[in-house]
């Protein structure tokens, strides 16, 4: 089995560089234009989707790559839970973050998030560096498809699953990646590829695999076309974020994190708040728009 270590073990949370205000100052004497933004898991937890480390986490390691295309079980035992847990990912709403940034228009939007929030809330032009659980892609002939229209069709193939399962359902707790703790999953049903017969996987970057080159190029770009970085509920735990704060305190450009607990970049940080996500950013959009 494959171990999934915790980068943050052993890192303290800090204390804030800066009141908020002062922060907000610094922010509001360059335009939101100047400002690329990233964000992680914790910009959707006031959505009722919970991060991997934060205090509301689900205690519970998410399953990598390697052992989702391991074997046909691993991978119907992933698809079983997956999709139980989808409508809890499907109906969540965008947070007072979502929708404060939505008004900002910074210079780019990058997102490790997989729950299409950002977009739900009227941002454009998000760079989902993790994909979105809402597109599903077959592993072999790529072909994609909408999640919807695969929900509808394990529905079909998974009637008694359901019935026999509804009080597991009722009563589960979701994860970042609208996975759910169902043990018994032996008799449920998964669909292959209409258009290859190969393996279905949602089109998100699992544990074990990388952002593809393509969009991590266009990431990068974006990132460092802006004159300032912000984190904003991000551990920055794995590299895929962590690389844009690094870059950014290389060149010398301002690094701000907003998080309530440690980062693996804290002390990288030209300014640091530990408020939540949603009040800082309603505060900025607020000095902005005023």
């Amino acid at each position: 089995m494959s171990i999934i270590r915790d980068p943050l073990r052993g890192i303290v949370r800090p204390e804030p560089s800066h009141t908020d205000e002062e922060i907000l100052d610094v922010l509001c004497s360059r335009p939101v234009r100047d400002w690329a933004v990233l964000t992680g898991a914790g910009f959707s937890t006031d959505s009722g989707l919970p991060d991997y480390r934060g205090p509301s986490s689900v205690n519970r390691r998410p399953m990598t790559f390697q052992q989702l295309t391991a074997s046909r079980e691993n991978h119907t035992h992933y698809w079983a839970r997956s999709w139980m847990g989808w409508s809890f990912m499907r109906d969540a709403q965008p947070n007072e973050a979502h929708l404060s940034l939505a008004q900002l228009y910074p210079a780019a939007l990058l997102t490790q998030n997989v729950d299409g929030l950002h977009q739900k809330a009227g941002s454009r032009g998000v760079l989902d560096l993790h994909g979105r659980l809402d597109r599903v892609v077959c592993l072999d002939c790529r072909a994609m498809y909408d999640r919807e229209w695969v929900q509808q069709r394990l529905d079909e193939e998974n009637a008694n699953f359901l019935r026999d399962h509804r009080e597991a359902i009722d009563m589960v707790e979701i994860a970042p990646d609208g996975d759910v703790p169902l043990q018994d999953t032996a008799d449920f049903r998964m669909i292959d590829c209409p258009a290859c017969g190969g393996l279905l996987k949602p089109d998100v970057v699992f544990f074990g695999e990388t952002v593809p080159k393509e969009r991590s190029l266009d990431a990068t770009a974006a990132a460092a076309a802006a004159p300032g970085l912000i984190a904003a509920g991000t551990s920055l735990a794995v590299m895929s974020g962590l690389r844009f704060v690094r870059q950014a305190a290389k060149e010398g450009r301002p690094v701000v994190i907003i998080t309530d607990g440690p980062t693996r970049a804290d002390e990288l940080a030209d300014y640091r708040s530990l408020s939540r996500v949603g009040e800082f950013f309603r505060a900025w959009k607020d000095r902005v728009l005023r």
